[in-house]
């Protein structure tokens, strides 16, 4: 890979990436850590991208992964065990605090935000995707490696999920608007 593909793929896309590790672990320094291991890995698998899909899915494909790999070594060190960590089955939870930039949102989005915690790491990866980053159905399967979908039944349940959750947290009623 030369320096010019590297300062190409950086420049176009770092902002994206930094946000959805941010959404993610919720703490700016740690993301900062996981963009560069992100960088890191492009670096060093860009003469094995195929071109199968846009560089944008790759890049987040590879995000997704230093995602998963930081909530694994973290789970592993919090139970000192070598039990394996299923993220498509488990919550994607930091134990971090919501970062700065939560803290000027309305509290509507504030209680969206700490409530997709609870859910699943697959909702959590899709939402995040779809919503947060914008990213189109066929862009987020391709991420993920699922069908469309399996993309489109992740968001429904999540989105079915979120809701129910945040009408219970606020103690109101389905109906009652």
């Amino acid at each position: 890979m030369n320096d010019s593909v590297f300062h190409r793929l950086y420049e176009e896309y770092h902002q994206d990436v930094f946000q959805f590790l941010i959404y993610l672990v919720k703490n700016r320094h740690l993301s900062e850590d996981l963009m560069h291991e992100v960088y890191i890995r492009v670096f060093r698998a860009y003469d094995r991208f195929e071109g199968k899909s846009s560089e944008k899915t790759w890049l987040f494909s590879i995000a997704k992964n230093v995602a998963i790999d930081h909530f694994r070594k973290t789970a592993v060190r919090k139970k000192h065990s070598m039990e394996f960590f299923d993220w498509e089955t488990q919550q994607l939870v930091s134990t971090e605090r919501i970062p700065e930039e939560v803290s000027m949102l309305n509290e509507d989005k504030i209680l969206l935000y700490k409530t997709l915690d609870t859910c699943t790491g697959d909702q959590k990866m899709v939402i995040i995707m779809r919503f947060f980053q914008d990213l189109s159905i066929a862009e987020t399967a391709d991420i993920l490696g699922w069908t469309e979908g399996k993309v489109k039944t992740t968001q429904h349940r999540a989105i079915k999920a979120l809701r129910e959750k945040i009408i219970a947290k606020e103690g109101g009623d389905e109906n009652a608007e």
